[in-house]
């Protein structure tokens, strides 16, 4: 069994309900889920939105493997409704990234893992830090927890429940 990390976010729609559906999702197509953290209120990252995220953190075990993990997660997002513009951040009904799986490092064209964005962002690491305080980041080192001290993103997420 392997211990597969993901953040969701959403800011379209219900995004509670829509955060709910996706751990559902999640949970029936790719693995049972471990542990979720609460959920977090924080403003749009990396563009201009007067939307708000809500933004979870979940751990599953699962027995597929990264990429099986990734084309389940991309149709679960269709299902919901996201579309894919390829043109930058936009406001999403669901986005699901993978954080971690297991200790794997991983660069390829379409997966990285762990994220390559999420020592950046405070949305990720609040909720994570959360759920794995002492989860080591393969490549910085560091857990989530000293992780989350070093970083710099001013966008402060507020729980919500």
């Amino acid at each position: 069994m392997h211990s597969l990390v993901i953040s969701t976010g959403s800011n379209m729609g219900d995004r509670m309900a829509n955060l709910r559906s996706s751990a559902g999702l999640v949970g029936t197509a790719i693995g049972s889920v471990r542990k979720s953290s609460s959920v977090y209120e924080s403003e749009a990252w990396g563009y201009r939105s007067e939307r708000a995220y809500y933004n979870q953190c979940l751990e599953l075990g699962t027995e597929l493997s990264p990429a099986e993990c990734m084309d389940r997660i991309l149709e679960i997002e269709r299902c919901m409704g996201r579309v894919r513009t390829g043109k930058g951040y936009a406001d999403r009904i669901i986005d699901i990234d993978i954080l971690f799986y297991d200790n794997l490092v991983l660069s390829g064209q379409s997966l990285t893992i762990p994220h390559g964005k999420m020592l950046g962002r405070k949305f990720v690491l609040v909720p994570l830090a959360e759920i794995l305080p002492e989860r080591v980041h393969p490549l910085a080192g560091k857990p989530v927890r000293e992780l989350l001290e070093l970083c710099s993103d001013r966008n402060e997420p507020v729980r919500v429940n």
